[in-house]
């Protein structure tokens, strides 16, 4: 891309569904988006166009300024973390697991959205892996590895880690393409891995060298 896209492309990348990165648009407008290799026409019917890896990536930064910015269109401070829970009226995430997302709701309301996230991530990977697999995690998931390992997690019923409350926290590592899991007990971390790799991610117990505590290394596989 040689140049940010316009206004009216910014608006289309920025009301993509944020899980599966299906983009709404005039013709005109996706096709300018595919030029620019931030969108892919899918080949089979009905030939919706999605965000690629690039798209994504664009779509979560804050859009150029051009005026007052809203919650919608930028973030206000820091960056928040990978995965860590939108702000009210943001868009659906996955919970990593830690003390910043006190106050994240909990119940049906919150099932609700995890089952449908992970229904578009399924369709996702149908349509975006090139054999149409959904047993193996897509290109979104590997850009996306924080987020993307806590909603299988979170989606599989475990619950996360809180201010008060044990459960899986899923962490970045500096090992390319894998996150590392940790869990208040043995068992815990046993279903934590057995989960991922139903999920389609390859996922091995390890102990840090230097604390001594058991973790989940797991990254998506690709076959």
């Amino acid at each position: 891309m040689t140049r940010p896209p316009t206004a009216a492309q910014r608006r289309v990348i920025d009301a993509a569904d944020p899980v599966t990165g299906r983009l709404r648009g005039t013709e005109a407008q996706l096709e300018a988006l595919v030029r620019r290799g931030l969108a892919f026409r899918h080949p089979r019917p009905p030939h919706d166009h999605f965000l690629t890896p690039p798209g994504h990536r664009l779509r979560e930064t804050a859009a150029p300024a051009a005026g007052p910015a809203t919650a919608a269109s930028a973030p206000a401070g820091p960056a928040a973390p990978a995965g860590a829970p939108a702000a009210d009226g943001g868009v659906f995430a996955a919970r990593v697991g830690g003390a910043e997302e006190a106050g994240v709701p909990s119940g049906p309301a919150r099932a609700r959205e995890v089952h449908s996230a992970w229904q578009g991530l399924l369709e996702l990977r149908r349509m975006t892996n090139p054999d149409g697999a959904a047993d193996r995690p897509c290109g979104w998931e590997r850009a996306h590895l924080v987020r993307a390992a806590a909603l299988a997690l979170e989606a599989a019923g475990h619950r996360p880690a809180g201010p008060d409350a044990d459960g899986y926290r899923v962490r970045a590592t500096p090992q390319p393409e894998a996150v590392a899991v940790y869990a208040p007990d043995a068992g815990a971390l046993r279903a934590y891995a057995a989960t991922l790799e139903e999920a389609g991610w390859q996922a091995g117990e390890y102990t840090q060298p230097r604390t001594r505590e058991r973790y989940v290394l797991a990254s998506p596989r690709r076959v």
